[in-house]
């Protein structure tokens, strides 16, 4: 098992940066890929950002280019979110996923059904 623990979200102003943070534990040697999803109140899940665990490669939602940033630190098993400029259509509850194993397929990294655990969400609210 991988237990997921994010952290860092908040409310600011539209305009403003954020930086989330996932910390894994468990079973990290297994972990394959890690990422984020995201969910604005009455809409579905939302594909963020993830990222390949041995080589660093991302895969990131055409929403967030070039505002999201996503990175790791192997050494610390953690995963972050770097989120500049802002917007109030931003504001969700940010889901850290991870995934055992890694993937084939960069179209796999978008899917929910790609990832086995799931941390239990961190609020971000974007005021205009």
């Amino acid at each position: 098992q991988v237990q997921l623990v994010e952290s860092g979200g908040g409310l600011v102003q539209a305009g403003d940066s954020l930086r989330l943070s996932c910390a894994a534990s468990g079973r990290t040697f297994s972990i394959g890929v890690m990422g984020w999803f995201r969910q604005a109140p009455g809409k579905d899940y939302e594909f963020v950002q993830a990222i390949r665990w041995s080589t660093g490669n991302t895969y990131l939602a055409d929403s967030v280019k070039g505002r999201f940033t996503i990175s790791r630190d192997t050494a610390k098993n953690t995963v972050y979110l770097q989120m500049n400029s802002l917007k109030p259509e931003d504001t969700a509850v940010y889901y850290c996923v991870a995934r055992e194993g890694d993937l084939e397929g960069s179209y796999r990294y978008s899917r929910r059904t790609s990832y086995d655990y799931w941390g239990q969400g961190t609020q971000v609210t974007v005021s205009s």
